[in-house]
């Protein structure tokens, strides 16, 4: 009887793992996204001219940026993902799948001992 609680919970935690590796990931892909998006954004941005007119949208108004503004913006931006972020989701998605590795061998060294 005793086994089979410790299962239950070894089954349960397992599950709560799983559910939060899942919105790990789905972080990471929405952050993988943005970073592309501001890459699309930086490239675009070398090819303008010096003196081009760059727009920003604000709410439904389109607002007029100072183009190296823009620039250190995107700069900052893709910097922040890539390098801050996206290595913590790592670290954190490694982390968890290490911790549901270790319960399904408890769990099968559960399964094999009952």
């Amino acid at each position: 009887m005793a086994q089979q609680k410790q299962l239950q919970a070894l089954s349960d935690e397992y599950q709560g793992f799983q559910t939060e590796m899942s919105s790990l990931v789905t972080a990471r892909q929405k952050l993988e996204s943005q970073q592309q998006e501001n890459k699309s954004v930086q490239k675009e941005f070398s090819t303008l001219a010096d003196d081009a007119n760059i727009y920003k949208l604000v709410g439904p108004v389109l607002l007029k940026q100072d183009t190296a503004e823009a620039k250190s913006t995107v700069d900052g931006r893709l910097e922040y993902i890539g390098g801050e972020i996206i290595k913590e989701i790592q670290e954190k998605s490694e982390g968890k799948r290490t911790e549901i590795m270790q319960i399904q061998g408890a769990m099968q060294q559960s399964g094999t001992t009952a």
